[in-house]
């Protein structure tokens, strides 16, 4: 079966993933959320997140600059992509192996962000009226 057009346009699209990351069935032992990592690659590939971050402006100072900027961006899409319906699941997320795969940075060896970072994110960064604007407006650019 032929791929569906504008993939004879554009090519196969190959995924890399991070050969530190090694993907065991163990049940929910460790994460219930391995299919993110196939979207993260994904936007990887297609640097979604990395054209939305270049849009945005982080307010963000001093030491509120622990992860990047579409890190946060992204533990907050993905994080509902996953299911979770706010911040109040990131403190235990933030330990999660797969949400710091997504987060990436700093997050792979130690943590990704908690509610309280989270929260902070999400009210004070994205919502700021020309951040929103911004977000908005991605589909148009």
């Amino acid at each position: 079966m032929d791929h569906p057009e504008g993939a004879k346009e554009t090519g196969d699209v190959r995924l890399g993933f991070d050969r530190r990351v090694r993907l065991e069935f163990h049940g929910s032992k460790i994460s219930s959320d391995a299919g993110l990592l196939l979207f993260r690659e994904l936007d990887e590939v297609l640097g979604l997140h990395d054209i939305a971050g270049g849009f945005l402006r982080d307010t963000r100072t001093g030491h509120n600059r622990l992860h990047t900027l579409v890190g946060l961006l992204r533990q907050s899409v993905f994080g509902r992509l996953a299911g979770y319906d706010d911040v109040n699941d990131a403190d235990r997320l933030s330990l999660d192996p797969v949400m710091r795969q997504v987060v990436g940075g700093r997050a792979v060896e130690a943590k990704a962000a908690s509610a309280s970072q989270m929260g902070r994110f999400e009210t004070e960064v994205l919502a700021k009226a020309d951040n929103r604007a911004a977000l908005s407006d991605l589909s148009g650019q």
